[in-house]
């Protein structure tokens, strides 16, 4: 049985018109749309196959294109197996770069679909909204966050992804992982990216509580008109970097982006991997930024970089815990439980009832400053180290103590 189409009907119909004489060859073309020449071999086909003639001659033929079933059987495992969770595009790439399996992405797609593999990725409708520019150079404005999220979708501990991302050119300069957003990971990023690339005209950023605070000012910001600040941000106004606290997640959407398509591609990449301590996961993401920067970066529309020049000192000296403290007759300081003893100077000088500055490095270290002086150096290396741990999540605090008896949950500050 013959079954045509509309199309093929109509053809049909205006070819037997010409066999009857009610059209002549050359109106039968000019109806049909096409060339002469061609009307005559339809006509031919029709005379000797009768109504298959007008039916395309590949009709029924398998497509020489077609991938065999023993590769399609292939995806298909691979999908539902090593591949998991791997969207289209980035499932696509792994074919080709690790099982020499080739195909365009649009391909993959419709075969996953076929078999019921549904993309990983739920899309939301989306909403109007006007979109900020990106800022003109590279270094001008850098995005910063934090990501809690099932990283290791239960292989091993929580973890937390801080990173940043250049607004001008989405480029992630630095991530790693940590157990939560604290000032010192935030500190540890931006001194990181400072001394590797210099410092950045501003910082975007939310309203965590690491960056913003609603406390009332002392005695002393009230008579020189000076707002609250937190660590972080006395230690970016230091620096001379402007702090811009975000007013929704909308606004600062890019990083908010670059968490989407990490929450995707890096957690399958850690899945292949088969990462389980927060160690392989650094590992693992050590590896992935290099590809994603070079995949994702975008060029700035000014090719000279904004990033400004400043000393690893003087990063270190602004990038650091700062807590004011009034020595003892003794010359002594007390800090968190640990008292300190001031080395003798001079045989005529005395820091008792002084106002000090108690600086806590990075590194654990601690220094007393003394009107922009520094009167006295502690080296963890050799001895202490302090680690910074949080009650409840929220209060940030600092044990003291040898570095073997900080427990996993600190955070130690030797790098």
């Amino acid at each position: 049985m013959t079954i045509l189409t509309m199309k093929e009907e109509k053809r049909l119909g205006i070819i037997q018109r010409v066999f009857r004489g009610e059209l002549s060859v050359v109106e039968a073309a000019l109806i049909l749309g096409i060339s002469e020449r061609q009307c005559y071999r339809v006509k031919g086909r029709v005379t000797k196959q009768g109504a298959k003639g007008v039916m395309h001659g590949n009709r029924g033929r398998p497509c020489k294109r077609k991938i065999k079933e023993k590769t399609v059987k292939r995806i298909v495992e691979l999908a539902q197996g090593k591949y998991r969770g791997f969207n289209d595009r980035h499932f696509t790439e792994k074919l080709k770069e690790e099982e020499q399996i080739e195909f365009c992405r649009e391909k993959i797609r419709s075969i996953l679909r076929f078999h019921g593999i549904a993309s990983p990725r739920k899309r939301r409708a989306n909403k109007h909204r006007s979109r900020r520019d990106r800022r003109a150079a590279e270094g001008i404005m850098l995005q910063v966050d934090g990501s809690p999220h099932d990283w290791l979708e239960g292989r091993g501990p929580a973890l937390c992804l801080i990173g940043a991302i250049d607004d001008a050119t989405s480029k992630v300069p630095r991530a790693f992982f940590e157990e939560a957003e604290s000032s010192w990971a935030y500190f540890r990023l931006f001194s990181d990216i400072f001394k590797k690339q210099g410092l950045a005209q501003s910082v975007y950023s939310d309203r965590h509580s690491v960056f913003w605070t609603d406390r009332e000012p002392t005695l002393q910001e009230q008579l020189v008109n000076k707002r609250p600040t937190t660590e972080v941000g006395r230690g970016l106004e230091e620096l001379g970097v402007n702090l811009i606290l975000a007013g929704s997640p909308q606004a600062k959407g890019r990083i908010e982006r670059l968490w989407g398509t990490f929450q995707d591609r890096l957690v399958s990449e850690l899945r292949l991997a088969g990462a389980k301590t927060k160690a392989q996961a650094q590992a693992v993401l050590e590896r992935y930024l290099p590809q994603h920067n070079r995949k994702f970066a975008k060029p700035a529309a000014q090719s000279q970089p904004a990033w400004r020049k400043a000393s690893s000192d003087q990063i270190e000296r602004a990038l650091c815990f700062k807590q004011p403290r009034t020595v003892a007759k003794d010359n002594t300081v007390s800090f968190e439980g640990t008292v300190f003893q001031i080395p003798k100077h001079s045989p005529h000088r005395s820091y008792a009832n002084k106002r000090i500055e108690v600086h806590v490095l990075l590194d654990g270290a601690v220094e007393f400053f003394y009107q922009k002086e520094k009167i006295a150096h502690f080296n963890s290396k050799t001895t202490h180290a302090f680690g910074l741990y949080r009650t409840n999540g929220k209060r940030e605090g600092f044990r003291y103590g040898p570095i073997s008896s900080l427990t996993t949950h600190d955070t130690e500050l030797s790098p």
